[in-house]
């Protein structure tokens, strides 16, 4: 009888802990800022043009997601399962982004679920991080800056303004002539203002990538 028991609560004893770190295994993400890791995921993957992006390109009646605003109002604050925002993109049966477009990873799909889960806030710099353009190359700065901000917009698929930033090559002709790149991220006058809708990257960001265009714009 006691064996008995004993194994019934070892049993219950291990589901448990399997529910429970199902349940709070995104903890293992750490702080997730929503200038920093959330909005560039839906800037790239959600504002195509006709899509989410706000203003005349929006289909009737989508929702904005190129702001905090129009984010927040398809989450429901700690609870990334009943938030639209999340379930939409996840799942055997997700619906976006819509087939054609490139979809979510794991890593940005996860970054969400945290943040919905952790509240949601409208975080700024959460880092407190210097800015450090020592060693500025096209694999440690250039390629995530474009994958996290660009790709979802800029691809081989949806090559919006026809480039194709995917790739070195692709990003290496965005460059010329005028340095549109550059023209662009700095959202100057007589350029199309990159990202659409969200305001300019960080100051960062730009002096990073400007250091590795004055550079040659190597594929180091």
């Amino acid at each position: 009888m006691k064996i008995k028991l004993l194994s019934s609560f070892t049993i219950l004893l291990l589901a448990s802990l399997i529910f429970f770190y199902n349940c709070g295994s995104n903890k293992l993400i750490p702080d997730v800022c929503f200038n920093k890791n959330i909005l560039p995921i839906f800037i790239s993957k959600c504002t195509t043009s006709g899509c989410h992006s706000g203003g005349t390109g929006n289909r009737k009646g989508r929702t904005n997601f190129s702001t905090y605003e129009g984010i927040i109002s398809k989450v429901s604050p700690y609870h990334p399962l009943a938030s639209e925002a999340y379930t939409k993109c996840t799942g055997l049966n997700s619906s976006m982004p819509p087939s054609g477009y490139t979809a979510l990873t794991n890593t940005e799909l996860e970054y969400i679920k945290y943040w919905i889960h952790t509240g949601a806030k409208n975080s700024g710099n959460c880092d407190g991080t210097t800015c450090d353009t020592s060693n500025v190359t096209y694999a440690s700065k250039i390629a995530p800056f474009m994958n996290t901000w660009c790709v979802g917009c800029h691809n081989p698929s949806n090559a919006g303004g026809g480039f194709d930033l995917s790739t070195y090559e692709g990003v290496k002709n965005s460059i010329t002539p005028n340095n549109r790149l550059m023209g662009s991220i700095n959202q100057l006058s007589g350029f199309s203002a990159m990202p659409k809708g969200s305001g300019k990257v960080s100051s960062c960001d730009i002096r990073g990538i400007q250091k590795w265009v004055d550079e040659g714009s190597p594929n180091n």
